[in-house]
């Protein structure tokens, strides 16, 4: 009989720790619809090949600044980048360029120092330099293009265009041509339409033959420009080298790009 009774105690200690148990543990309601949740970007096949044989974009992601030096007309630049927001500083021996994510400005340490379009350069080196990556922004269209040769080699071709008010020169196209068996971009297509804003026949090719490894991710060592006969690109024209190349997850400070005394605002 006390063998019984112990049991039956035994068994009611039990069941009284197993519901404090539950007790403990309140059950937590997403309250969160689905429909209200980010949604993964979606890309074509091909374009996920090239991001993946570039690093991948989960990695690209989380930088939050790219900084190059390169040599320009005036001498060497240094390119900063704030990646979230595209805030943008070019500094050299005689001229400063930046964008505060307001306006686009100009510093001259020697007057008329800076020969060109300050605006449409604010940015136009890291557009180049920043492929493929860039090409997952917002608001792009993309277009399945046959193969195609340049060069006597055959690529995948991927045509890219924008949305209406996308930038600066929403009606600039870009085609990438993609190694077939590495997955890398090889050449950059691309017309220019800031000036006048109409859609262009007119080609101008890049072709990406050397990378580097930086942080993880794949980012062009040099470009070189080529002279074009009937749209597809003949000789080499001239090339560009980037060196003290960085991406990093340093957030940089809205100080680093705001203009400075002495700076002009460049306007459309």
């Amino acid at each position: 009989m006390k063998t019984i009774m112990l049991c039956l105690f035994s068994l009611l200690i039990l069941a009284s720790c197993k519901d404090e148990k539950k007790d403990e543990m309140p059950v937590i309601h997403d309250t969160v619809a689905v429909e209200d949740l980010p949604k993964k970007k979606e890309y074509p096949e091909v374009m996920n090949t090239v991001f993946e044989a570039h690093g991948g974009l989960a990695t690209w992601n989380k930088f939050n600044n790219v900084c190059f030096e390169m040599d320009g007309k005036n001498g060497t630049e240094v390119h900063t980048i704030s990646l979230p927001n595209r805030h943008t500083k070019i500094e050299t021996e005689d001229w400063t360029i930046g964008y505060d994510g307001t306006d686009v400005w100009l510093l001259e340490n020697k007057p008329d120092s800076y020969k060109g379009n300050a605006r449409f350069y604010h940015n136009l080196m890291f557009y180049f330099y920043a492929m493929p990556f860039i090409l997952s922004d917002d608001g792009i269209i993309y277009e399945i293009l046959p193969s195609a040769e340049l060069k006597g080699k055959n690529y995948d071709a991927v045509k890219i265009s924008y949305n209406s008010g996308v930038g600066d020169s929403p009606e600039d196209e870009y085609i990438i041509y993609v190694d077939p068996d590495t997955r890398q971009m090889e050449w950059l297509g691309y017309t220019v339409t800031y000036t006048d804003q109409v859609k262009s026949n007119d080609w101008h090719y890049i072709k990406y033959d050397k990378w580097q490894s930086v942080n993880g991710v794949m980012l062009p060592e040099k470009l070189t420009w080529y002279n074009v006969k009937d749209n597809k690109p003949t000789g080499e024209k001239s090339d560009m080298r980037f060196k003290k190349v960085t991406a990093t997850e340093t957030i940089l400070a809205a100080s680093t790009f705001k203009k400075p005394d002495g700076a002009v605002v460049i306007e459309r």
